[in-house]
């Protein structure tokens, strides 16, 4: 594409901690759409955050140089606007025009004032049934509804929008369907398992469900894919477990419940595994360490970032609590709780999601008794939390019937040998068996 002075590129930021690339998910414009200062323009993905893309200036798309599903590299070119008060504005080398465009940035210099997004030019009148389909910048849009429209032949704009700045969503396209349409508008089928009886119009076929279908490995399920065969490959591991009487616990965090302290913080069964491990990773730092090959080195931390694996709609997420060591019981029961939010709403950051020293992770929460997590690369151990629920159980001698968990740690055997695992998960249970002893440790 000839550049004439007037387009400005915007190429990816550094989106933090000196990440090398990110994902793009989708666009949130198309070609001969107008964009106006720090307008969304993009969704990507890195680290296995969502970050939505601001435009660095206004004007009129002319070129995306990227498709949903690309890894771009930090400092790649993305997108290319024509600003027309740009020209003004850009230096003069050799007599032509340039602009001086930095990473992320948008050109220097560029003026305040900006070119209002012009009125949408009145259509001729036409009878609906001879319109067609036409979607691509006409009526703003969502990605999502944008592609669902396409799907269903529908021309969005016959459909209200209900999101920002009145753009048709995909709750949106969906209302829509139900409603009288031109038939004009309505793309005909394609496909069929059978033909229509003669004098049929078709309609009322019965048409079996597919058999099998088929799912991009994008986004967050391509990045733990790469993460977990990474993890499988490289770190030979090994596993032990621990059933724990936990209903010591289980009274601790009702009686808390009841307390002015904890009344607004809901106490969970989480939060206080959590503190036991804190506590047994306190008193046995090598599980809570790393293994650098290229410099031969086993680095121990000696403070912990806890991660806090969540399931999300969009897959796993591992947000992890900075300096956990420093946080009471309290703390860990609100920052586990606002942390699990925030990864739910796609909300988490990369500073969120990286830099985890030890995961902990429930499967109880849908009724597994016990699983074998993988180690997240660059970690040394991870502990598996499962269901917590009645059981018989020999007290003193006698059966009685008392609340019961697994407690199982996984675990680099490179650098942490079955011994030091063992006594680990040990003190751990312990803790959780006698509470009280755990919060004298605060």
């Amino acid at each position: 594409m000839q550049d004439d002075g007037h387009v400005l590129e915007f190429r990816l930021p550094d989106l933090g901690e000196g990440l090398a690339d990110a994902e793009l998910l989708s666009w949130s414009v198309g070609v001969g759409d107008t964009v106006e200062l720090n307008q969304t323009i993009a969704e990507v993905e890195t680290a296995k955050a969502v970050v939505a893309l601001p435009s660095p200036f206004s004007g009129t798309v002319v070129e995306l140089l990227a498709k949903p599903g690309d890894t771009v590299p930090v400092g790649a070119p993305l997108i290319r606007v024509r600003n027309d008060l740009a020209v003004a504005a850009a230096p003069e080398v050799n007599g032509d025009r340039r602009t001086s465009v930095l990473v992320g940035y948008g050109p220097e210099g560029e003026p305040e004032s900006r070119r209002p997004r012009p009125a949408r030019q009145a259509e001729p009148s036409a009878p609906q049934q001879d319109r067609e389909p036409s979607n691509a910048g006409r009526a703003a849009a969502t990605p999502g509804a944008r592609k669902l429209a396409k799907e269903l032949g529908i021309d969005l704009w016959y459909i209200a929008g209900s999101g920002p700045r009145g753009a048709v969503t995909v709750e949106d396209v969906r209302s829509a369907v139900p409603v009288s349409q031109p038939r004009a508008l309505a793309r005909p089928a394609t496909t069929s398992t059978a033909a229509a009886p003669a004098g049929s119009s078709g309609e009322g076929l019965i048409r079996p469900a597919a058999r099998e279908s088929r799912t991009p490995i994008a986004g967050i399920r391509k990045r733990i894919a790469g993460s977990m065969t990474v993890s499988a490959r490289t770190i030979p591991q090994a596993s032990t477990f621990l059933t724990v009487d936990f209903t010591a616990s289980m009274e601790l965090l009702d009686h808390l419940r009841s307390t002015k302290a904890f009344s607004e913080l809901a106490p969970t069964a989480l939060a206080l595994i959590a503190k036991a491990v804190i506590a047994g990773i306190t008193e046995f730092p090598g599980v809570n360490a790393t293994w650098d090959d290229a410099n031969q080195q086993i680095v121990t931390k000696h403070y912990v970032n806890l991660g806090i694996a969540v399931a999300t709609e969009r897959g796993l997420l591992v947000p992890n609590l900075k300096e956990a060591q420093s946080l009471s019981l309290r703390d860990l029961c609100r920052e586990i709780g606002w942390l699990a939010e925030t990864a739910r709403a796609g909300n988490a950051t990369p500073v969120d999601l990286r830099g985890g020293t030890f995961t902990l992770t429930n499967i109880g929460v849908f009724g597994v008794d016990t699983g074998v997590p993988l180690v997240n690369p660059g970690e040394g151990a991870i502990l598996c939390v499962g269901s917590i629920r009645k059981r018989p159980w020999v007290v003193r001698d006698e059966l009685a019937v008392r609340w019961v968990t697994t407690l199982g740690v996984s675990f680099d055997h490179r650098m942490i040998d079955g011994e030091l695992a063992a006594r680990f998960l040990a003190t751990v249970g312990g803790l959780l068996e006698d509470p009280l002893t755990l919060l004298s440790r605060a």
